[in-house]
């Protein structure tokens, strides 16, 4: 029976004394741990969870205010696009109308010029015919003289007044 015993107490599933002092240790260091050394690696990790919270929320802030201000700058690029392509739109508007003036301008001022000329030439063909008409009696009557070889008188002086005469009406008629 003896050997029995001996076989007993080396059997390790009979728990000894021992044991259950060391349950008791491991019981308070766990106590220890859970009273004064969990706490403030506790409070160090949910500190870090709301400081990686708060950056994640910022982080979505900026990003909407990015999105809003990027939206917002293509927005005014647009209306600024519109803006000077309304205001390059204008001044093409003035120039034309501006060029149009000055060739009115230009075309009554050419039409005043040709008028002018115009009433200029008639003035002088007047002047000229007047002339003529009065030369043209006593030159005739010169170069008929030369050519019958006498002198012509005074009195055929109406016959050729006559013929230049109907030659004035039936010329006035062609030119027009």
């Amino acid at each position: 029976m003896s050997g029995e015993v001996l076989a007993a107490g080396n059997n390790f599933l009979i728990p000894n004394g021992t044991f259950f002092v060391e349950l008791i240790i491991f019981g308070i260091v766990l106590l220890v741990i859970w009273r004064w050394v969990l706490p403030p690696i506790q409070k160090a990790m949910k500190e870090r969870h709301d400081m990686l919270q708060r950056q994640l929320d910022e982080n979505h802030q900026a990003a909407e205010k990015f999105e809003a201000a990027k939206a917002q700058y293509a927005e005014e690029l647009a209306a600024a696009r519109a803006e000077s392509s309304r205001i390059r739109d204008e001044a093409r508007a003035e120039g034309q109308a501006i060029i149009d003036e000055y060739r009115g301008q230009a075309q009554s001022e050419i039409s005043a010029v040709l008028r002018r000329g115009e009433d200029e030439l008639a003035a002088q063909r007047a002047r000229v015919l007047a002339d003529l008409r009065a030369e043209i009696p006593t030159l005739s009557r010169t170069l008929a003289s030369r050519v019958v070889g006498h002198e012509i008188g005074a009195g055929h002086q109406e016959t050729v007044e006559a013929f230049l005469a109907e030659q004035g009406s039936g010329e006035s008629g062609k030119g027009e």
